[in-house]
């Protein structure tokens, strides 16, 4: 194993001649997608790994300053591809992963055949003729929520994340990966995602796109999934699901993982 794999808690399974990467979004690691991975060991090849700051990895690999922006993580995703000698493969990203393959697919497009995104937002700050769910003060508040008492933050924001309340197993779920991350890691990753803008580039993202969204969704408004739809460069189509909560594989799994594959095996060139 390389360091790259290993700083990522890389892992590989199933077998197939096609391979799934599957990412995780903010306060998860690669066991938000353990309803998913059953289904697809027997066809693909699939590729799991954490984003650098989850608790799952190692904090001394954190850094602040590359990890600031998405563009971090988008390099990061590259270089575990390139060192498994990955051609190409079909990308399951949720939340801010799958922003991170919209900007790493656009240095290196040949590496993905299809990006599947589930509960994508390209800015989650609103802007003049842009809803994106958030108001700067808004925003303000959560962060410094974040750095006065991050366990008291994770039991308030984790039932208006999930969607439930907090005894629920998948709010529980939530909570556990979301208080192994270090609090200083975790605010400094919320700092870069409730600002993160990538609304310019999105019509550089010339691969096919399939836009997954609950139909309630505390992070990501419905406007938002449009927006997107309306301005990827390439072929994109949208599934409004009719899920609860931002980790919809977490909370709807009945509903959310046949829709996955569902996506995962459509064509859109065809």
């Amino acid at each position: 194993m390389g360091i790259i794999e290993e700083a990522h808690n890389v892992r590989v399974v199933g077998s197939g001649n096609e391979v799934i990467v599957l990412a995780h979004g903010f306060g998860t690691d690669q066991s938000a997608w353990k309803h998913l991975v059953p289904h697809l060991v027997n066809d693909y090849r699939v590729i799991l790994y954490d984003n650098m700051g989850a608790g799952t990895t190692n904090p001394d690999y954190f850094d602040f300053n590359r990890y600031a922006t998405i563009e971090g993580y988008a390099y990061d995703l590259i270089a575990i591809l390139e060192e498994l000698q990955i051609e190409t493969c079909i990308f399951v990203g949720h939340s801010l992963s799958a922003m991170v393959a919209a900007v790493a697919s656009i240095t290196r497009p040949d590496l993905f055949t299809k990006l599947v995104f589930l509960s994508a937002s390209p800015r989650f700050m609103n802007d003049v003729d842009y809803y994106g769910g958030f108001e700067q003060q808004e925003i303000d508040q959560l962060l410094q929520a974040v750095e006065s008492n991050y366990k008291a933050w994770c039991s308030g924001f984790a039932p208006l994340i999930v969607g439930g309340d907090l005894e629920s197993p998948h709010v529980q779920e939530f909570c556990r990966t979301l208080f192994s991350t270090r609090p200083d890691i975790a605010c400094s990753v919320a700092q870069a995602i409730f600002h993160f803008d990538i609304r310019h580039i999105l019509p550089m993202v010339t691969r096919p796109c399939h836009l997954l969204q609950s139909k309630y969704d505390f992070a990501v408004p419905l406007q938002a999934t449009e927006y997107l739809h309306q301005h990827l460069g390439g072929k994109s189509v949208v599934e409004i699901m009719p899920s609860n909560g931002h980790l919809p594989q977490l909370s709807d799994p009945d509903i959310v993982i046949p829709a996955i594959l569902k996506h995962i095996r459509w064509n859109l060139t065809a």
